[in-house]
Formats: structure tokens, sequence, C-alpha cells
């Protein structure tokens, strides 16, 4: 019954802002690390964003830094992406993962799409 739904995916123009949101279900989500990534058509996935369990510590891929802002709330077993100066080169689905090194265990939310275009 693990589950990683992520949402707010869609169409914006290029400079606009979108908001993702990944609901978390079936697993101890405030014990697990999360992260986005995106895959483009013809790309492999690559690492946006990620966030440690407590949410106190961030990092982003150099292509988004300045403009992404990753967060969660434990208490809402939700993590977010807010995206700003959103380029075309941002269109891609983006996904939601979960991992706990000490389990081993990791999961995978099934993706939103976001394109980016004028």
């Amino acid at each position: 019954q693990v589950q990683l739904v992520e949402s707010g995916g869609g169409l914006v123009q290029p400079g606009g802002s979108l908001r993702l949101s990944c609901a978390a279900s079936g697993f101890p989500f405030s014990t697990y690390a999360m992260s986005w990534y995106r895959q483009a058509p013809g790309k492999e996935r690559e690492l946006v964003a990620d966030i440690n369990s407590p949410g106190g510590s961030t990092n982003y891929a150099d292509s988004v830094k300045g403009r992404f802002t990753i967060s969660r709330s434990n208490l809402k077993n939700t993590m977010y992406l807010q995206m700003s100066a959103l380029k075309p080169e941002d269109t891609a689905v983006y996904y939601c993962h979960a991992v706990s090194v000490l389990l081993g265990r990791d999961y995978w939310g099934q993706g939103t799409q976001v394109t980016v275009s004028s």
C-alpha cells in the first residue's frame, strides 16, 4: 500500500511558476529522505533536488539553483517543489522518490508532466 502521488504539473509559459506536490502514504514518511527527479524524452532521469528526513538540509542540481525550492511537511506526509522562472528545458516528467538507506528501501511515484512552452 505504499503510495507516492505527484500532482501540480501542467502547461506553463516560460518565466512562469508551478508548485508540485508529492503525497506519501503507507510508510514512515518522516524517516525517509525525499527527492525530485525529472526525465525528458530521450534523456536520462536526473536528480533535481533532495531533502533530508527532518527537512533541514537540501541540495539542488546546478540547472535549477536559485529557481526551485524543495520542502516537506512531515505532519502532512507531503513533499513540495516550488518552481519559478521556468524554462523550456525544464519540460519533463517529474518524479517523487523516497529512500531509507538504513532500511535499504526506496519508492517511486508515477510522475507528473510539466511542460514549459509559449
